[in-house]
């Protein structure tokens, strides 16, 4: 996919563009992105998007579904292959309608928008799609999918109901970071875990013990803070299963496939390691969500 943060970097071409945040390109998304590719051939399907977050920037708290990486990640993997990262601040809220579509539409090429039929931009959320079928541009409004919503799956995963989640998503819930350096205990157990640092704005799950899929291997993942050694830090840990080699300073998408167990501590490392054995049982045993 090629990546744009500026309108010039995008050849100007005729365009169906579709608008909006996209945070964890769930099936709501997709349904956008597939109205995008069905238009005219003689348009390019292309995404314009916003990073950070709109809703960070104007001072709410969000937990992100996706690092921006992972976004354009599952926007190529549906289909996309050119989009414009449009840098949200303060300023781009204020703009008017008209001042985007000049400053970031027109540029491109863009002959006809789509997006879902609630989203809203620029100054006191005036801009919609009628706002933009009057300045001339052909519109695709996309009705939403019922119950599915990135805050809905946010929601979900703050329980730990990753089967649910993946549901809304069309794909199993994830957790992304880069593998740095731990306890080491997992080894000294007989279990050696990659430890995901992991960015804050991200959203992580409940607490617990997940059963999910990393590196092309099965993974038991404990999140939580190690009760058992008192621990008081969140940890994000995965044991991939028959995995050899280094994973240090690697970036690693972990998939959750269905949450097994509360994390707790045990009477001893014996009962411990009796437990962790089980996990890795259900973790053979058990099947992708979607």
């Amino acid at each position: 996919m090629k990546v744009a943060r500026a309108p010039a970097e995008l050849e100007r071409r005729p365009r169906a563009v579709a608008l909006g945040t996209f945070d964890g390109v769930h099936l709501g998304h997709r349904r956008v992105l597939e109205v995008t590719r069905a238009g005219a051939p003689e348009l390019e399907p292309t995404v314009v998007t916003f990073w950070p977050h709109p809703r960070i920037v104007l001072g709410n708290e969000v937990g992100l579904l996706t690092t921006l990486d992972r976004r354009l990640e599952l926007l190529a993997d549906a289909g996309i292959e050119e989009a414009l990262v449009v840098e949200f601040t303060s300023e781009l809220a204020q703009m008017q309608p008209e001042e985007f579509a000049e400053e970031l539409l027109r540029p491109l090429g863009t002959e006809v928008v789509v997006a879902g039929t609630d989203f809203r931009f620029g100054h006191g959320r005036r801009g919609d799609l009628d706002v933009l079928e009057q300045l001339g541009f052909g519109v695709r409004p996309v009705e939403l999918v019922p119950g599915v919503s990135s805050t809905a799956i946010r929601a979900l995963l703050r329980d730990g109901g990753v089967e649910s989640a993946a549901r809304l998503l069309g794909r199993p819930a994830e957790v992304e970071g880069t593998v740095v350096s731990g306890d080491a205990r997992g080894g000294t157990l007989g279990y050696p875990t990659a430890n995901l640092g992991v960015e804050p704005a991200l959203l992580v799950p409940a607490y617990g013990i997940y059963a999910g899929w990393a590196e092309w291997h099965r993974a038991a993942i404990s999140i939580g803070t190690n009760p058992h050694y008192g621990g008081h830090e969140r940890r994000v840990e995965a044991f991939l299963l028959d995995f050899e080699g280094d994973l240090y300073g690697k970036r690693l998408i972990v998939q959750l496939w269905r949450r097994l167990r509360d994390e707790r501590a045990f009477a001893s490392e014996e009962e411990l390691v009796a437990q962790i054995r089980c996990d890795v049982e259900a973790t053979e045993a058990a099947e992708p969500p979607v």
